[in-house]
This record gives C-alpha cells, structure tokens and sequence, in this order.
C-alpha cells in the first residue's frame, strides 16, 4: 500500500469520526456511509434481468448531475443504483436507444424522435407523479403512484402510447402511460 493510499484511508476515517464527534455533541444521529461503488454496481445489476446486468455499463449520477462510471459493459445496456433521494426503489438500466430519452429526461427536453428504447426497473417500484417528471413528493394535485417492479418502452411515436391508458390516476396492475402527452411519456408493463 503506498503512502497515498494510507494518507487518503486516515483523512476518510478523520473526517468519519469528526462527523460522529459533532453529531453525538448535538444529539443529531451521525450521517450514514455513503454506499461503496461494489453496493452502488449491485444495486445497479439489481434492476435488470442477469444476464443483462451481469454485462451492462453502470453508471451513478455525482453531486454535479454528471455521471461517473463504475464499471465498462460489454453489452449495448447501462444500468444505475438507487437514489437515495427519491421515495421507492428505483435501480434501472436502459438499452442504447433510450440513451437520448435519458437525456431527455435529466435535462428537461425532448428525446430524439425514432429510437425506441427498452428500460427495465425490476428490482422494485417507483413512488412517483404519474402527471408532473420532476415532483419530489407527493401533493394532492399531482396524482403520485406506487408501481412494482415492471419494464418502460420509451421513445416511441404517439399513436403507440394511444394504444394504452393514459389516467393520470391509473392500475398499476396492467400496462399504462406515464407522463401522458409530455415529450417523455412512456408505457409502463408490470412484471409481477
């Protein structure tokens, strides 16, 4: 072990008993660890089929909304742990075609028209506003949902999603649209 390395593993354990230290003075419970980048891949592999996540990129969004990456993939699927700041579950990995939907999606605009793009989130739900993308927590307005685990297709055209039901207060237990008439909208299908 060099002397970075040792350096770099006391300035961690200083910084992690200083925390402590302050929280105990002032009867605040101390901050959890943030998760390792091993807990941070599992959760990722988590939200996909096996065999998928076993080769897929994974990816964590920093503090700066950039994403930094945790493993390279061998196959055409990304994959993402758990947010922490959201309310349900929500580990997910996408193919490449749902690249620029995801960007879409982060950044507040419009996915690429013609690429239909396959997102899986098996590991759990998502506690959500089936009306508004970006609501944090649930408002008597914003008709919030709670979908176990199931399987997005993004990007298609409209008339597909016109197919489906598109309630801003649906059954989750059958196939519905999210975000219905919003550059974003796309089909949820339960798995389970």
């Amino acid at each position: 072990m060099d002397s970075r390395n040792i350096t770099a593993g006391l300035v961690a354990s200083a910084a992690l008993m200083s925390t402590a230290l302050i929280a105990q003075a002032t009867d605040q419970p101390a901050a959890k660890p943030a998760p390792t980048d091993q807990q941070l891949i599992a959760s990722a592999m988590s939200a996909a089929p096996a065999a998928v996540g076993k080769a897929a990129t994974i990816v964590v969004m920093t503090a700066d909304g950039k994403m930094r990456t945790l493993r390279k993939g061998t196959n055409a699927f990304t994959c993402m742990p758990d947010s922490p700041e959201t309310p349900g579950p929500d580990p997910m990995c996408w193919d490449k075609n749902s690249d620029g939907w995801m960007q879409a999606f982060m950044h507040h605009g419009t996915p690429p028209a013609g690429k239909v793009g396959l997102m899986y989130m098996l590991a759990g739900g998502t506690d959500a506003s089936n009306t508004d993308p970006y609501a944090t927590k649930p408002t008597a307005k914003n008709h919030w949902v709670k979908t176990g685990p199931h399987i997005m297709i993004v990007g298609a055209d409209a008339a597909f999603y016109d197919q489906y039901p598109k309630s801003a207060d649906p059954d989750t237990s059958s196939p519905y649209v999210m975000w219905a008439g919003t550059p974003i909208q796309h089909l949820m299908a339960p798995v389970k």
